[in-house]
């Protein structure tokens, strides 16, 4: 028992003592979150307070909304308002109808934004009532300095987060089992109820495609918030967050970079001892 305890002592400190936070000071990016999940601890923050446009890491609010509040059968006829958005868009038409599922993972694997007005509008009623329950949802978990004044992550008004209300927000999604389910998809096909036309939605999120243990969650962009990231991986115990926003270098090598800083020291340790 105490060689136990004295291993995963080393264990622990052996994870920390490997991120390289003079590299990852350097990176050009504006704010960078990383949590390491086993254990709770932050191992990595810079501007982590720092007011930020959330771009569509905010489909993750519009997303765990939906799943909570609505059975995913749910048949949703797409109206006017719904499809009037750019850019990204799987383009549906008025009178349309797709499962609430189908909008759902379509707003979050493709990130179209008329998928997450349908959701919404679906969920909520109406958009300005859904974005009241956003903000609830947020201010109940507990994210202080963030307001949202759009369902897709749009910049409009006073629309902006933190890194540190982004990482509650992700961790709070990834309790559902659900949702870990549809970030980690690379594609998602469906077809309209009425119509029978085909929708393919594929992923933004390349670090699916390169990384085996990646596992979720969302990426965004807006010329205002610049290309931004949460990203999840898991090996073997270790469980890993990473929030980066408005990144000027590669988010997906950067990503995989600071998850292999994670989880390579901890398995060099256990094949030594």
């Amino acid at each position: 028992m105490i060689r136990y305890l004295i291993l995963l002592f080393i264990f622990t400190l052996s994870l920390y003592a490997q991120i390289d936070k003079d590299e990852l000071d350097k990176l050009n990016v504006e704010a960078l979150l990383i949590k390491e999940l086993t254990t709770g601890e932050v191992i990595y923050s810079k501007e982590a307070l720092k007011e930020v446009k959330p771009a569509s890491l905010t489909k993750i609010m519009t997303a765990i909304l939906a799943i909570e509040q609505q059975d995913l059968m749910t048949p949703v006829t797409i109206t006017k308002e719904m499809i009037q958005v750019e850019p990204t868009k799987a383009g549906y038409k008025e009178g349309e109808i797709i499962l609430l599922g189908d909008l759902i993972k379509a707003a979050m694997i493709k990130s179209d934004n008329d998928a997450a007005m349908a959701v919404a509008i679906a969920v909520g009623g109406n958009m300005a009532h859904f974005v009241e329950m956003m903000n609830q949802k947020a201010e109940l978990i507990g994210m202080n300095d963030t307001h949202f004044t759009n369902p897709c992550g749009f910049d409009i008004g006073e629309h902006h987060s933190t890194p540190i209300d982004l990482l509650k927000l992700a961790e709070y999604a990834i309790q559902n089992p659900l949702f870990n389910d549809i970030t980690r998809q690379n594609q998602h096909i469906y077809y309209s109820l009425n119509t029978n036309r085909k929708f393919v939605a594929k992923t933004h999120n390349h670090l699916l495609n390169r990384y085996e243990y990646a596992v979720g969650v969302k990426t965004g962009y807006t010329s205002k918030a610049g290309p931004c990231f949460i990203a999840r991986a898991k090996k073997g115990d270790n469980d890993c967050l990473i929030i980066m926003l408005n990144s000027k270098e590669n988010r997906w090598t950067i990503a995989q970079q600071i998850f292999e800083q994670v989880f390579q020291p901890a398995i060099d340790l256990w094949e030594k001892v």
